[in-house]
């Protein structure tokens, strides 16, 4: 699910960067384009060190202007997101590693919190439900395989964004865009919670045991076993979020 810049790209987009890269707002179309980068960067969906597509390419996706594309690449660029490269490998790419966000002391609101907690809980079971539902083809079950693995080796830094990708493939696998671009918007908002709160290494490894449970329940077609394991792993996130910001 990665993205490269150059005449070598891949022409085929996966249903998340679909989600991601798609038309932005006319009406706020500087801030919509940065916006719509830093969510590809915080979710993974381009890793640290990937380069973005090729400025006439995303400006083609956001139906945007070149001009509107380069000033938000700078931008991101000014704040430590983004390095660009000249030469015949060069390009715009992530920076590596990617910021962190700096902690906040503005008082978070408990409906604010128990809105992404609740959409969360509505889109997470339904996408692990509908994904276990699928006949899923070779190629499917070997990347959801492969994001599972990749979270489970994940360090303490990459965590969050390896985290999100195996929860964003889930949603993919289902094969509804709009769905992932829900998906999308609503992790975005979920890892701004997150952030906020400790990287506890005991919730990392049952957060693991439970991504296991919940793909295998998906690989299997168990829907109902999917949705209950899905379920138990978002109220155990749900619950330290409460905990740490209630």
């Amino acid at each position: 699910m990665t993205l490269r810049d150059g005449e070598g790209a891949d022409p085929a987009q996966s249903v998340v960067e679909g989600a991601l890269f798609r038309p932005v707002r006319s009406g706020n179309a500087f801030e919509d384009t940065v916006a719509r980068l830093l969510q590809t960067i915080r979710l993974g969906i381009v890793a640290p060190g990937e380069a973005l597509p090729a400025e006439r390419d995303l400006a083609a996706r956001f139906s945007v202007s070149r001009d509107t594309v380069r000033e938000a690449i700078r931008e991101l660029a000014e704040a430590g997101f983004l390095v660009s490269k000249r030469g015949r490998y060069g390009g715009t790419f992530v920076t590596d590693p990617v910021p962190v966000a700096a902690p906040t002391a503005e008082p978070l609101d408990a409906a604010e919190i128990e809105d992404v907690l609740g959409l969360r809980e509505i889109l997470e079971l339904g996408a692990a439900r509908a994904a276990a539902a699928r006949t899923l083809s070779a190629a499917e079950r070997d990347l959801l395989w492969t994001r599972l693995r990749d979270a489970s080796a994940a360090s303490v830094d990459d965590y969050r964004r390896l985290d999100s990708r195996l929860h964003l493939t889930i949603g993919e696998l289902v094969g509804t865009p709009s769905l992932v671009s829900l998906l999308a918007d609503n992790r975005s908002r979920l890892n701004e919670l997150l952030d906020r709160i400790p990287l506890l290494s005991a919730n990392i490894a049952h957060s693991n045991q439970q991504h296991e449970s919940i793909v295998i329940a998906i690989l299997t077609g168990d829907a109902d076993g999917a949705a209950a394991a899905m379920s138990e792993h978002i109220e155990g996130s749900s619950a330290l979020l409460r905990g740490f910001l209630s």
